[in-house]
């Protein structure tokens, strides 16, 4: 049985340029994971300080309703009681507590959406890394089917994929303001 197979020499230089590419857009990929893995982190942390704010901001709410409320209350019932004094220091102390509620309110409100803009703002450069990972991986295969097929179409096709890749992953690392949206949109 007589089969046509391609000598060492032939096809060298074209494992030699998979073997090259694998290296190049592996150690690339594993830089931007890292990166990507300290976004995510950043991101929980946003978003945990963002809930914590709005739920501080809602009991504060809560608080000076049920602090008018006491106070309409009052209002009501002071006429019928005794000891006028207490009344009026508890009148004080209530209007004290809706000031500080009041004044508290927006404080808490605008930084509650100050961890949410933040969390926006990381998430857009966790969709590059994301885009980064995926174009890269896209790269990764191709090129090694490309070793398998002794195919250099197939090559450049991977360097295609691993160009943008690597534009993707630039653009996070760098803060470029470049989002994959299409991609985006398709894989969420």
């Amino acid at each position: 049985m007589d089969m046509d197979t391609p000598t060492e020499g032939s096809n060298k230089r074209l494992n030699q340029m998979v073997a090259i590419t694998v290296v190049a857009f592996s150690v690339f990929l594993g830089l931007c994971n890292v990166k990507d893995g300290n976004l995510v982190q950043s991101m929980d942390q946003a978003k945990a300080d963002a809930v914590d704010t709005w739920n501080e901001y809602q009991a504060s709410r809560i608080k000076l309703k049920v602090d008018q409320v006491a106070l309409e209350d009052l209002a009501l019932t002071a006429p019928a009681l005794k000891d006028q004094g207490a009344v009026a220091a508890r009148r004080a102390a209530l209007a004290a507590e809706i000031a500080k509620y009041q004044g508290e309110g927006p404080a808490l409100q605008a930084k509650a959406k100050g961890f949410d803009e933040t969390y926006d703002a990381l998430n857009f450069h966790d969709d590059q890394f994301d885009a980064a990972d995926a174009l890269i991986s896209i790269a990764i295969s191709a090129a090694a089917v490309s070793a398998l097929t002794e195919s250099g179409w197939v090559l450049a096709i991977s360097w295609g994929f691993g160009a943008l890749g690597v534009l993707m992953g630039v653009a996070g690392f760098a803060g470029w303001r470049l989002h994959p949206d299409l991609l985006a949109r398709l894989l969420s």
